[in-house]
């Protein structure tokens, strides 16, 4: 029987899920029925974990008790944060920091004897997960600057006590916000890499988390959540060549380098999430008067598709093209962006992880084999 192979899994449909639905022919995302417009508008990060894990919007009642006891899961022990002090002496990446973070917090686990389909239990170890995160890179980015990592704070938001955390001072409320909506946007897209990678290791009945730090391994490829550190490098570029942007995209192309932040596997339009964040990167350029990556972004980008065509070839900005900007202007450093999409994205993988083990199967896709038939063993001394 003749095996089609599609490479990447491209089109291919393994698994039905509740969770999101992408359509990129006309550029939208929902979670659970809600667009994604009114969710980064209305909603909380929070609120769409709630959402995301829960199945429902929560109640008043239920979103408090839900905040709080995420707030409470988010000290790390003194073991984790020896071996992050130990691997910020080294100069280790923050992604991999992060996956070893997370691969550590197992050992502290409340219920180390879980099983993987006891929902309930499931459920607990992601909360602690994603509350954790934050607190974890947090505590890496001031030990590679040379100071000490600083305690959580209960009564900030999960977006708020990030910052506070990262930078020593209470974010003012434009910045809490806008940190928020990103993680928002960032929480859920599909069966994306890394995700699909939680799901696979989740079908083998490993634990949850396994599944998490595999995602965290996924994401830190370059091809898949390095796009935005890419960005915001080039705009750096842009900004030390003191050319004008539409120069520089010139020349770049004439060059024949790859502009980053433009396609999607999914979207054959503008991503709706781009869309978000591109009018986020200008406020936030207006109120911290450093408006010139965002004017770089945008006419790099209407010159790309005014005149180069690339919508015409479905090259059209995704997520990463503002994403950087604003995480920039929030003074996050270039190389913990990554992360940071890293810290959104785990509130997907888990509830992916808790979907697929609902009803599990383990995945075992099959692979044609080239490779050559019925070859004739020779033994070693007469090779």
């Amino acid at each position: 029987m003749a095996e089609d192979v599609k490479e990447g899994l491209e089109g291919v449909v393994v698994a039905e899920s509740e969770l999101s639905y992408i359509d990129g022919d006309i550029g939208k995302l929902v979670y659970r029925g809600y667009a994604i417009e009114e969710l980064a508008e209305d909603a909380t990060y929070e609120e769409v974990l709630y959402l995301l894990w829960h199945g429902s919007l929560p109640t008043a009642g239920e979103l408090d008790n839900f905040t709080a006891a995420m707030a409470e899961e988010r000290d790390i022990d003194d073991y984790v944060l020896e071996s992050l002090t130990e691997l910020a002496a080294v100069d280790e990446t923050p992604m991999a920091a992060l996956r070893t973070a997370v691969s550590m917090l197992s050992a502290g686990d409340e219920e180390p004897g879980a099983d993987p389909q006891d929902q309930a239990a499931a459920l607990r170890k992601g909360r602690r997960i994603t509350a954790k995160v934050p607190t974890i890179l947090a505590a890496y980015q001031r030990l590679r600057d040379g100071e000490e990592p600083l305690e959580p704070r209960p009564a900030l938001s999960h977006s708020g006590n990030f910052l506070y955390m990262l930078t020593g001072e209470e974010p003012d409320e434009v910045a809490e916000e806008t940190l928020d909506m990103a993680l928002t946007l960032h929480a859920d897209h599909g069966l994306n890499a890394s995700t699909f990678t939680s799901i696979v290791i989740a079908s083998t009945l490993s634990d949850m988390y396994a599944a998490v730090t595999g995602g965290v391994g996924a994401l830190s490829g370059p091809l898949h959540g390095g796009a935005n550190q890419d960005v915001m490098e080039t705009l750096i570029e842009v900004d030390r060549s003191e050319k004008d942007p539409v120069e520089w995209a010139q020349d770049a192309l004439e060059e024949g380098r790859k502009i980053p932040g433009f396609g999607h596997r999914v979207y054959n339009v503008k991503d709706p999430r781009a869309v978000i964040l591109e009018e986020k990167s200008r406020d936030l350029g207006d109120v911290s008067g450093e408006g010139k990556w965002y004017e770089y972004a945008n006419k790099i980008e209407n010159y790309l598709i005014e005149e180069e065509g690339f919508d015409e070839k479905g090259l059209a900005p995704n997520v990463d093209f503002y994403s950087g900007t604003v995480y920039y202007q929030l003074g996050i450093p270039v190389d913990m962006f990554t992360p940071i999409f890293a810290m959104s994205r785990v509130g997907g993988w888990v509830a992916h992880v808790l979907e697929q083990t609902e009803d599990n199967r383990i995945m075992r896709p099959r692979a044609k084999y080239t490779g050559e038939q019925d070859a004739e063993w020779v033994p070693i001394d007469e090779r």
